[in-house]
Order: C-alpha cells, then structure tokens, then sequence
C-alpha cells in the first residue's frame, strides 16, 4: 500500500499559514516524495498482486497550476515532465467527490491543526480542478464516487458497496451514486 505522507512535508504547515511564500517547496517535496515511492514499487515484489494507493502522481499538476506564481509553474512542470516519465499507469482509479462543506467538515473531523487554515475558495478550486481532471481521464478504467453522504472509514456497509461496485469493473468510466 503507497500511502500519502503528507506529515513528512516539512513545508506543509507553513503552506497552509503562507501560501504564497511557501507553495513551490511544499509541491516539490510532495513531487520528489511520491515519485521515490513510485520507483520503489516498479522495484518492488513483482509477485504481489494489488497494489493500493491513495495518490496519483498526475495530480500534482493540478496543485500546482493553483498555488504556483507562473514563473514557479514553469520551473515545477519542467522538474515534474523530467520525474514523471516511468510512472507505471494504474488498473483503477476511484475519484472520490464531495460538495465542499462536506470536505470541510471532513477535515475538522480530521483534526489536523494546520489544516484547519485551509480557505475554502482552496477547497473549491481544488475541487474543480479535480473534476475537470477526471471528465477528461482517460488513461485507465476510473470510478467516479459520489461520496457526500459515504463514510468510508465509520461504516462498513458503505466500504462494502464500493468494494462491490469496483469489483464491476473491468474498463471505462463509471459513476457511482448510491441512495440511502
């Protein structure tokens, strides 16, 4: 399992407090970070048959198209082209979707003191750019979640029905919104 480590960035909480002044670190060290674990894994068992994580590295670009001044950007996507090119595709990629209150709200539960800085326009652009990501992704089958009224980590009955929902899946885009 690749798990984001987002407690390792030493910039983090100084982003959350200065985005400005901090961005362009804080994106590097998230770049550099997720691209060792990703070659780590090409290295890694060969026989183990799921692999899991909670990032893609195709999404860094889109933090940072949000949070770099242009000239950073222009510095970021020339580091980024340079790292990215052995990134082994995903079988699957599950996009979990939330209004933003909901993502607030989820991050207060979350506790994380910094994170509570965290201003909601961010949250909305971020949001949109995943979208507009998403609508146009077509490098491996994906799943679309409508997670507003989904709790993945409180209730084992939502966990079940997305298991069985990704289990469905064998190639495209598909969408997933179920009714309570």
């Amino acid at each position: 399992m690749l798990l984001e480590q987002p407690a390792e960035n030493p910039f983090l909480e100084r982003f959350y407090k200065s985005p400005e002044q901090f961005a362009l670190q804080t994106q590097l060290f998230f770049l550099f970070q997720r691209v060792k674990q990703l070659k780590e894994l090409r290295q890694g068992d060969l026989f183990t048959p799921i692999r899991i994580s909670d990032f893609m590295l195709e999404k860094d670009p889109l933090f940072a198209r949000l949070t770099l001044d242009d000239d950073e950007l222009h510095l970021y996507e020339q580091i980024y082209q340079h790292l990215a090119t052995e990134v082994p595709a995903p079988d699957l990629v599950i996009y979990l979707q939330a209004p933003t209150e909901v993502l607030v709200s989820r991050i207060r539960k979350r506790g994380v003191l910094f994170e509570r800085n965290m201003e909601r326009i961010y949250l909305e652009q971020l949001s949109d750019a995943y979208t507009r990501y998403f609508l146009g992704y077509n490098e491996s089958p994906l799943l679309m979640v409508n997670a507003e009224n989904l709790n993945f980590l409180d209730n084992d009955e939502h966990f079940s029905l997305l298991l069985e929902e990704v289990d469905r899946i064998s190639s495209g885009r598909h969408y997933f919104n179920p009714v309570f």
